[in-house]
């Protein structure tokens, strides 16, 4: 084998060996209440991290900025979108995610352009773990629906009653089924109570206005839970419980018969209010109405104190500030019962007669709720064209430079990108109170038209899903993509999950990676548990995987995962080790905080080995003296031990570090301002007789500083304006990068995106490049569901090679692509 060939493919498997991945970067969309707030998250493939959102002034169009984490996979995203049908005062979301231009090729930054059929007051904020986007609809949380036509109005305001669907003498035991998903929208929790000297721990569900609302419940909850009763608080005037208070998981003396709280001296309690209470106003006054009732919840759950009067008022307000109406109704009428005269009762009576009134009922279904198929998905259609035009200095300056170009074998001038893409994404699904179908299908098909072009069908997904909502097992089958458990490729296999606690599974694996590697047969198995809530902000999980490669194990990993979720925070780690290797494959951390609505900070570090260790990555470092490239492992341990062959993949496999940080905040009402530093570098690898004897050096630290300004609203209801200035650098070279981006809408019908970046590099030997685009793209939305879409960019670069003996050679190329085509979502 030329020797010349070893080490091209060392420095491609030093960014990642794994084939190309044409992906659709979201997975889907998914509506749930939060409280008053109706939330929709949207789902991603790979890791992501929010960095930014820019919302239209018509409050009916936002976009929201993320970077694509370090990954396995080499990554090679196409436009996407999804949709989601809007219910009761939630609109119809449109979400179209897309490609931003990137300063550094370590930062895959892209945005989604999230469209409402109608304007509503929102939010956009990181989710939990670090594969989600969320929507935070305010006030909108009533009009979440369960899946199925529900038969049952679930009743959210305090009550007194509650069902207790079963008893132990055991702390932490679990439902024996789960609550039919009619009644889903109602609090289910842990009460203790001493009976007869012995401790007993009730899992309730609640809380119903009256009897005859709790025995509506347990008739629809009796075949479930065949030993479930009808319970009745303690009166109101017992002790001050707010409806936050009855949200906690063991609310003490949330039952008639509840053990009684241990004794505080009386000091130490009014202390402690007087303290919760201060936190509970600052957080009200700064808008933050959430963090207030938290801090309301602890302190109420005191014993009777003279702050508990003006914390149940705060409650109310805060819930009504939230636009949770019907709760804040809830605290205020407790508020009136237990404290009815005084100007602060006052008050509160004039808030109470200027409410909507509002009864939540319950009915008993005198059938069950009928199930709900739904079908979703889009087509589209587009073309790909370019065309480049190359001309030296040394042609320019010639006495035929000023002569008109002819076109010729010998021209340099030529098409380069002629393709056509078509795809399919297909949803289905069905529920029921008993089980959630769903079938996913996502297929690509680009036809080449250029010169022994290579026409490709990319199947994406091909799976049909299956979850129990009774007794929490969850089945996949078909093709995928990795969700985590140490998987590293999309596969064709199964994947299943049972919910054997409450928030904890375990999930099993087995499969064949899609993408073929050389001629080698490739499998592997896992197993691994999640935790959601370790505590109330903490869940993680923990896997082992075996990956086999023609007979032998190609990797034996055990790792886990550290999610972190709480207020503003968002934050992961993740830790991956190869025991047949005795290697760390990954170590990262990133987190999300979002100090306030108007600031949002990140950070991110990532040290992995690129590629991931295997055994399989020995077929691309084979000895140069080799007559015919093995293409499968048992080749080569003709002529080596498998030993060997381990130690190789270590000695040649190269760590790449990344680390980020970045923040956006608000200057103004229509201003924001951005600013994020970043740094890549990939490690040395020592000389390795015969394969590598000279080793290869490390790239040294590539760095990036950038800022932005954005603006929105400065002309229309919808338009938005990014300008982003980056300079970057390595050992032997240094750029600066200058761009603006602008989203314009023109109607109800038109977007328009121009867009202009200029870079200029040098390098350290004297050469350079300077690259000016333009390009403006192009929406028009013949209906809500038929779109068609258009982009042209002009490129225009001047490179000047490395000067030898006088002035480096010069040359021009100028590049016209561009795009056009339509999308149809059903």
């Amino acid at each position: 084998m030329n020797s010349n060939f070893l080490r091209p493919a060392i420095v491609s498997l030093a960014f990642g060996f794994a084939a190309s991945a044409y992906a659709q970067l979201v997975d889907e969309i998914e509506l749930r209440q939060e409280g008053a707030n109706a939330v929709a998250q949207i789902k991603f493939v790979t890791p992501v991290q929010y960095n930014r959102s820019i919302t239209a002034r018509a409050a009916d169009l936002v976009q929201a900025f993320y970077a694509v984490l370090p990954t396995r996979n080499t990554l090679n995203v196409q436009t996407s979108e999804r949709r989601l049908v809007g219910m009761g005062s939630i609109p119809t979301i449109i979400v179209t995610d897309e490609a931003v231009d990137a300063p550094v090729s370590v930062n895959l930054s892209r945005k989604l352009i999230i469209r409402l059929s109608k304007p509503a007051r929102f939010r956009v904020r990181s989710g939990p773990g670090n594969q989600s986007i969320e929507v935070v609809f305010e006030g909108l949380g009533s009009s979440v629906r369960a899946p199925v036509a529900p038969a049952v109005q679930a009743a959210v305001a305090p009550g007194r009653f509650v069902v207790t669907l079963q008893s132990s003498q055991q702390p932490g035991s679990t439902l024996a089924a789960s609550v039919p998903a009619s009644l889903q929208n109602f609090q289910v929790f842990t009460a203790r109570r001493v009976t007869d000297g012995q401790t007993v721990y009730d899992i309730n569900l609640g809380y119903f206005s009256s009897r005859q609302e709790a025995q509506a419940a347990l008739d629809q909850v009796r075949a479930r839970f065949p030993g479930a009763t009808i319970g009745q608080l303690l009166p109101p005037s017992s002790t001050p419980q707010t409806a936050a208070a009855q949200e906690k998981t063991e609310p003490v003396a949330a039952a008639a018969t509840s053990e009684p709280p241990a004794p505080q001296a009386a000091q130490d309690v009014e202390s402690r209010a007087a303290t919760l209470l201060s936190a509970a106003q600052s957080a009200f006054d700064g808008g933050s109405y959430a963090t207030s009732i938290e801090s309301l919840n602890e302190l109420l759950n005191l014993p009777p104190n003279t702050s508990s009067r003006r914390a149940l008022e705060l409650a109310g307000l805060a819930r009504l500030n939230s636009g949770d109406t019907v709760k804040a109704k809830g605290e205020f009428d407790l508020f009136l019962q237990l404290y009815p005269t005084g100007a602060d009762s006052d008050r509160v009576r004039q808030l109470v007669g200027a409410m909507p009134s509002a009864t939540p009922t319950i009915a008993a279904p005198k059938q069950p709720a009928a199930p709900v198929s739904t079908t979703t998905g889009s087509f589209s259609l587009f073309y790909y064209g370019g065309k480049s035009d190359v001309r030296t200095q040394e042609f320019k300056d010639s006495v035929l430079g000023g002569l008109p170009i002819l076109q010729s074998d010998t021209t340099l001038s030529a098409d380069d990108q002629k393709q056509l893409q078509a795809n399919l994404d297909l949803n289905w699904r069905y529920r029921d109170t008993e089980k959630d179908m769903r079938f996913v299908l996502r297929d690509a098909y680009s036809a080449d038209f250029m010169p022994r072009g290579v026409n490709k069908e990319r199947l994406s997904a091909l799976y049909f899903d299956f979850r129990s909502l009774i007794n929490g097992t969850s089945i996949r089958l078909g093709r995928q993509s990795p969700n985590g458990g140490g998987i590293l490729y999309r596969f064709d296999g199964v994947s299943a999950g049972y919910a054997f606690k409450p928030k904890w599974k375990v999930n099993a694996v087995a499969g064949t990676p899609t993408d073929p590697l050389l001629d080698t047969r490739r499998t592997f198995y896992g197993l691994s548990v999640d935790a959601e809530a370790l505590t109330k902000e903490i869940g993680a999980s923990a896997y082992v995987v075996e990956q086999v490669i023609d007979g032998q194990t190609d990797r034996r990993a055990i790792g886990a995962d550290v999610r972190y979720f709480s207020g503003g925070i968002s934050a992961s780690a993740q830790l991956d080790y190869d025991v047949m290797l005795n290697a760390v494959n990954i170590v990262a951390l990133q987190t999300t905080w979002q100090v306030s609505e108007a600031t949002v900070l990140t950070a991110m570090f990532d040290r992995r080995t690129t590629p991931v260790m295997s055994l399989g990555n020995v077929l691309f470092f084979q000895d140069p003296a080799l007559l015919v490239m093995a293409r499968r492992i048992e080749e080569l341990l003709g002529t080596t031990r498998i030993e060997v062959l381990r130690e190789q993949v270590k000695a040649l496999t190269a760590y790449q570090t990344q680390a980020r940080v970045g923040g956006t905040t608000s200057i103004a009402e229509k201003w924001q301002v951005g600013a994020d530093v970043s740094v890549t570098s990939v490690d040395e690898i020592m000389p390795v007789a015969v394969l590598l004897p000279n080793g290869q050096p490390s790239t040294g630290s590539l760095w990036s500083v950038g800022a932005q300004l954005i603006g929105s609203n400065l002309y229309s209801a919808r338009d938005t304006h990014v300008f982003n200035v980056n300079f970057l650098g390595g050992p032997t070279y240094r750029g600066t990068l200058l761009s603006y981006n602008n989203l314009s809408s023109l109607g109800e019908k038109w977007q328009i995106e121009p867009s202009v970046k200029l870079y200029s590099q040098r390098d350290s030997s004297g050469g350079g490049n300077d690259v000016m685009t333009f390009g403006v793209r192009g929406v028009y939305r013949v209906r809500q569901q038929i779109a068609l879409e258009s982009e042209l960019t002009y490129e225009r670069s001047e490179t000047t090679s490395a000067s030898t003996n006088g002035p480096g050679s010069q040359s021009s190329t100028a590049r016209v692509t561009y795009y056009l085509g339509g999308r149809y979502d059903f």
